[in-house]
């Protein structure tokens, strides 16, 4: 009896779920600020290179079968790629829609007058190369006092594409166009919308939906100090309005501090979570010395988020099985743009 190979390879992998660890952190280097995704028919995560502005020119990508073993992608996106880019590429998002992959990025560390603030790139594959999109930011100014930074896109059931992004302690919603180039006046001629959920909050927020509620998770305290940390409120509407329930995502003296600014990764078509997030080591006091982790993320009966528990093991080997492949494959039919 002749068995393929790629047959055999998911077999002998299951046999070691449960086994193999990934480690924390999951790979070499200094990283910060990271997206995950599963795309392709593999887990991505998409991290700042964390560096003085100066040098942070750059992304690299990550990819694994099975949340253990990691494949390094270099300069995926680059200030070359970028023309309006000088300094500072930072907390990339990405999503897959219409048949295309959409990196989108802060850049310059804009304040009042500058050139900066959130762009867009796209390739045709998750690894790139990427290019800019547009030639100049998609969002340059500064709206209810938020600092262009931080974005993350939101695909509701319905097919309509949001974007949170905001620093400096506030939170905008903007809608995005199918083509995910440019943003959608609301109803009342206003691009952007304030949802800051808390007084706490200070930026990286993420959305999650389960269960048809709305899980809005954004990081508080300084991104530099031991007090950097995420909490999340629940919602009916990705709107709001959003009541903060507490911290899920913080510093613990035996493994390390400083952990925030994270996103989320579900297993496709399974009630499974994995948090990817950034920490700074104990031995480490520089602010950028991060270095990006992977914990299981729980919820508990009622709905509510477990605190995470840190760990330096991280998690267990998770191959995407067949079925999981094909899931992924029918979301992204499902993104495709409708003319």
């Amino acid at each position: 009896m002749k068995i393929k190979v790629s047959t055999l390879i998911i077999f002998l992998s299951s046999l070691f779920v449960g086994s193999a660890s990934a480690q924390n952190p999951i790979f070499k280097g200094w990283y910060a600020d990271p997206e995950g995704a599963v795309m392709g028919g593999r887990y991505w995560v998409f991290p700042t290179y964390s560096a003085p502005y100066e040098k942070q020119l750059f992304f690299d990508a990550f990819s694994s079968e099975d949340l253990v073993h990691w494949t390094k992608h270099e300069r995926v996106l680059q200030q070359k790629d970028i023309p309006w880019l000088r300094m500072a590429l930072w907390a990339p998002a990405m999503i897959e829609a219409n048949g295309k992959y959409y990196l989108f990025f802060g850049g310059n560390d804009v304040h009042e007058g500058e050139v900066g603030g959130i762009g867009v790139a796209v390739a045709d594959c998750p690894e790139g190369p990427y290019r800019d999109a547009l030639g100049h930011p998609l969002i340059n100014e500064i709206v209810n006092g938020a600092q262009p930074i931080d974005q993350f896109v939101f695909r509701d059931d319905d097919g309509q594409y949001y974007m949170f992004y905001g620093g400096w302690r506030h939170c905008n919603v903007c809608k995005l166009s199918p083509d995910l180039l440019s943003i959608v006046p609301w109803p009342d001629g206003q691009k952007f919308h304030e949802v800051t959920p808390s007084e706490q909050y200070v930026e990286g927020p993420f959305m999650l939906k389960r269960n048809g509620k709305y899980y809005f998770m954004w990081s508080e305290g300084g991104w530099t100090g031991p007090d950097y940390c995420v909490a999340y409120a629940i919602a009916d509407s990705p709107f709001g309005p959003f009541k903060r329930i507490g911290k899920i995502l913080q510093g613990d003296p035996k493994i390390a501090m400083g952990a925030g600014h994270h996103s989320v990764i579900q297993y496709p078509g399974k009630d499974e979570y994995y948090i990817v997030y950034h920490r700074r080591p104990l031995t480490e006091t520089d602010g950028n010395s991060r270095e990006t982790c992977i914990d299981r993320l729980f919820f508990n009966p009622d709905g509510t988020i477990r605190p995470v528990v840190m760990t330096h093991d991280g998690v267990k080997a998770r191959p995407l099985t067949a079925k999981a492949k094909r899931i992924l494959k029918r979301q992204s039919k499902q993104s495709q743009l409708k003319n």
